[in-house]
């Protein structure tokens, strides 16, 4: 089966939509520059650098407070509020910070290139802040769409090679309004009755897909228009013995292009394969590969050189962005429809049109500071390097087993002047809790020198476990 009849079912489904009246449409809002008549485009405009500055150091070198140190140390509960402690440091609650901190080394974000720290990101933000302040604020779809929303889309559009893209407001909700439109295609293409078995979509989604893919499938899933498949953890044989024996002609593949738990890769290539076999509508979550994988940024899927075979890719604009946002780049019809039955859009107050044209300066910045890229990639060698372990991205996963060993180790790396959680149970199963090590084109290969002595002082790290496969997450 062609995989062009998820176009006609979308056309049937868009004008149904519209024979309706339940097509929306978005309309950008024109926020005019002070300065200008219209919002500088040109990318020349965005100051950019050949190198590593001191205020990329802003992301990796964090302080936490005295208080809040001895409560990590000790595994104490808190809420995040500084308690008044002994020596006269006060509660944040009372208008002032406390006086002691503790400086450390942070390997547990998710700004892969450090642009949230970036100047010209700053500029961008505060620009707009101080012309428009917050922007008009309501959902995208009643007023809260503007020309910086807009000017957003296109670029990402590009970065995709898609032709399109919906700006969501974070990557979560993105999740959630792919999942919902695509389930809403059965019962929509079913009329005023009930699908039968052959007339529901089928979804196959990896074990180990991102919680916003699996919620967005459960709310999917009251539509009763769905059937939902798991296939073991990046395994071909299964997905591709799922796709043989279901009957089901709307069928789609979801899955992380790069796992955030494990940090290894989705088989694209095997992938792209199957697709053309099944026809099925090839969903991707990009999340951790945007700017950060390929040649240009563009992600996992130009990375292994199947960007075609992708129908839909979201993505995020918290993590190598280092700003705050989601987004979909997918064709126009399925921005049409997403936009008009993807609960988690339709609901959402829009973007800010600072953080908007903050995250428009981080792309420009990602695109011509290639430098970025390459600096990253360079740490994941050199980690490789230092340790032995076989890692393939910035993302290390160093499974201790239990939740006593993970938290003696995190409370080790504490002491010792460095940021890396513990991440437990329900995040992963029991038995599998790790330290989840990210890299970043901030840190320095002494960085890592001092990192990995501390780490084997706590782990033995020939026989560490990575990249586990009992899951974390579960329809």
């Amino acid at each position: 089966m062609e995989v062009s009849m998820w176009d006609n079912w979308v056309e049937q489904v868009l004008s149904k939509l519209e024979s309706t009246k339940l097509l929306r449409s978005l309309r950008p809002i024109h926020l005019p520059s002070t300065e200008q008549p219209q919002i500088p485009s040109n990318s020349d405009e965005f100051e950019v650098y050949d190198g590593l500055r001191q205020w990329d150091r802003a992301y990796v070198e964090v302080e936490i407070a005295e208080t809040t140190f001895q409560k990590w140390v000790q595994d104490i509960p808190s809420s995040g509020d500084y308690d008044i402690s002994s020596n006269g440091e006060a509660d944040i609650k009372a208008g002032t910070c406390p006086r002691k901190f503790r400086k450390l080394l942070l390997f547990s974000g998710n700004d892969y290139l450090s642009l949230s720290s970036h100047p010209t990101v700053a500029k961008a933000a505060a620009k707009a802040a101080e012309e428009h302040g917050m922007g008009p604020r309501g959902s995208a779809l009643i007023c809260g769409y503007t020309n910086y929303h807009r000017r957003l889309e296109l670029c990402l559009a590009n970065l995709k090679e898609k032709e399109d893209c919906l700006l969501c407001p974070t990557g979560f909700s993105a999740n959630m309004a792919v999942m919902t439109a695509i389930g809403s295609v059965g019962s929509l293409l079913a009329a005023d009755r009930k699908p039968l078995e052959d007339e529901k979509v089928a979804i196959f989604s990896d074990a180990l897909n991102h919680a916003s893919i699996i919620d967005g499938i459960l709310l999917a899933e009251r539509q009763r228009s769905l059937v939902v498949y798991v296939y073991r953890h990046c395994d071909m044989s299964h997905l591709s013995t799922l796709l043989s024996s279901c009957p089901m002609k709307k069928k789609v593949v979801v899955t992380d292009s790069l796992f955030s738990m494990d940090g290894d890769f989705a088989p694209m290539v095997e992938l792209a394969k199957l697709r053309k076999k099944h026809g099925f509508l090839l969903v991707i979550d990009d999340a951790h590969g945007t700017f950060v994988c390929g040649k240009n940024g563009g992600g996992v899927a130009e990375q292994f050189n199947c960007e075609s075979d992708v129908d839909i890719c979201v993505g995020t604009l918290s993590k190598a962005a280092g700003c705050h946002g989601g987004f979909v780049a997918c064709s126009k019809k399925w921005k049409q429809l997403i936009q008009s039955r993807g609960r988690a859009f339709i609901f959402s107050t829009s973007t800010p049109v600072p953080i908007a044209a903050a995250a428009h300066a981080a792309v420009i910045v990602a695109n011509k500071e290639t430098w970025r890229r390459k600096a990253i990639w360079n740490r994941v060698r050199d980690f490789h390097a230092l340790t032995g372990i076989p890692i393939t991205s910035p993302i290390i996963s160093l499974i201790v087993g239990s939740e006593e060993k993970a938290l003696q180790a995190s409370r080790h790396l504490l002491r010792c002047g460095f940021h890396v959680t513990a991440i437990r149970p329900p995040t992963v199963p029991p038995n599998s809790c790790r330290l989840r090590v990210t890299l970043s084109a901030a840190h320095t290969l002494d960085d890592l020198r001092k990192l990995t002595n501390v780490l084997s002082q706590c782990i033995n790290l020939q026989s560490i476990g990575v990249q586990g496969t009992n899951g974390y997450a579960k329809l």
